[in-house]
């Protein structure tokens, strides 16, 4: 289990790269969204003992949330924009996404195989876009209150910014690729001592 805290700080650490490398809004293509968050929420809630299964997951999302958000804020200020709100609608259907996300994770406690949390997360990743673009398309004036204007989207996104299935496809990526490291993580890691709760079985 010690190598599976290991990954979550990693993985903690690679989602504030914008902040560490002081990278604008601007970032390289395979960056935007290409953190597995949708996976910690599922993997930790399925896997860690209770006392972290849900703690740790959303005290890493909020943290670094907000982290984020202070950085991005000034770079806007800089620019002359306006600072970015910490509380919005957007914020509000991500932290709901990843809260049914790891209340999911926590009902696959005893399946927490390679074989279902596998599955579960790319499922885990259409379910967070679908979610948040939704709820962008209901809040953006950008887009028209129609069907179409929904699968705009959800498909292409507004024309100012990289197509919305490309922070799909990045995000599906990342969070297939760390749900694999973070059970091989369980698989490799020694026994814990006689009497010790074991983790969930990761094959």
């Amino acid at each position: 289990m010690f190598a599976g805290f290991v990954l979550v700080i990693v993985v903690t650490l690679f989602r504030l790269i914008p902040l560490m490398m002081d990278l604008g809004v601007a970032q390289p293509d395979w960056l935007p969204n290409f953190s597995p968050m949708a996976a910690l929420c599922l993997c930790v809630s399925a896997c860690f003992p209770r006392r972290w299964a849900i703690a740790l997951p959303f005290a890493v999302l909020l943290g670094t949330d907000f982290l984020l958000n202070v950085h991005h804020s000034h770079v806007a200020v800089a620019a002359g924009r306006n600072a970015f709100p910490f509380f919005s609608v957007l914020l509000l259907s991500k932290t709901l996404a990843f809260a049914a996300i790891a209340f999911f994770g926590w009902q696959l406690r005893r399946q927490a195989r390679m074989k279902v949390l596998l599955p579960a997360a790319a499922g885990s990743s259409l379910f967070f876009y679908l979610v948040t673009n939704t709820a962008s398309w209901l809040t953006d004036p950008g887009y028209a209150g129609t069907f179409s204007g929904w699968t705009q989207a959800v498909i292409t996104g507004l024309p100012t910014y990289p197509a919305t299935w490309h922070f799909f496809r990045n995000a599906l990526v990342s969070d297939v690729l760390f749900t694999f490291l973070f059970l091989a993580c369980i698989r490799v890691t020694p026994p814990l001592p006689h009497g010790a709760k074991q983790p969930a079985a990761a094959w």
